[in-house]
């Protein structure tokens, strides 16, 4: 069975958008792919049940209000229909039980769904002292290292102790909700790479595997491939 893969999108004025290596990364693995609104009176339950799993692509800032923060100066443009939309639709994948898969922004929303935080700039906020998380560098480019948890999800895809990433971003999960744990590191300390206890496939990455498929990187297209096959099932 081909599973039914619902992407979530941007929104920029009167125009939802999906990066297409988001799309392409779900098929070439035999999901299909539906690109999801930003409304949440597009019958939410409905969704829900059609699709097998999520996946929660990148894209701008998140509302800092939404784990009880006001806005930091460097915060950046923030679309609060994306947000209350995304909110509300891990929330019920997550009592369905269904697969998610977070990556970037996607993964901060996930953890703000299930009652974590986040660092609304990692350069401001963070004690550490940080490695360059904004590459200047070709999307599909490998700039840091990813330090793995053993006996974690991701460690049994990865098969490795540590392995490169590329880097886009300058928010991060600060504290994973309960029910969670930290599955990857970066070697600065930021969380890289977060999964669920309670659920056989829920799992938040801060870089961009669908990019670096580009490159064919065997640990991205095991990622992908892992979360596939738990919609499947």
């Amino acid at each position: 069975m081909n599973p039914i893969i619902g992407v979530s999108s941007n929104l920029k004025g009167e125009a939802i958008s999906v990066p297409t290596a988001n799309v392409h990364a779900i098929a070439r693995f035999d999901g299909v792919p539906i690109v999801l609104p930003n409304l949440q009176d597009a019958g939410l339950d409905i969704i829900v049940d059609r699709i097998d799993g999520l996946l929660l692509t990148g894209g701008g800032d998140i509302d800092p209000t939404l784990f009880g923060e006001e806005p930091h100066p460097r915060l950046g443009s923030i679309v609060p229909e994306r947000d209350a939309f995304e909110i509300q639709l891990v929330q019920k994948m997550l009592e369905k039980n269904k697969p998610i898969l977070g990556i970037c922004r996607g993964a901060q929303i996930l953890s703000i769904a299930a009652g974590g935080d986040m660092y609304q700039d990692i350069y401001a906020q963070s004690p550490a002292q940080l490695l360059q998380h904004d590459q200047q560098a070709p999307n599909w480019y490998a700039s840091h290292f990813v330090h793995v948890t053993e006996g974690t999800i991701l460690s049994n895809v990865a098969g490795v102790e540590k392995f490169k990433v590329n880097s886009f971003h300058h928010q991060a999960v600060r504290n994973v909700p309960n029910g969670f744990l930290v599955s990857g590191i970066a070697s600065d300390g930021i969380i890289e790479a977060f999964e669920s206890k309670n659920h056989p496939f829920v799992m938040g990455i801060q870089w961009h595997p669908e990019s670096l498929l580009m490159k064919d990187d065997l640990i991205s297209a095991a990622i992908f491939e892992r979360f596939i096959d738990a919609c499947v099932k």
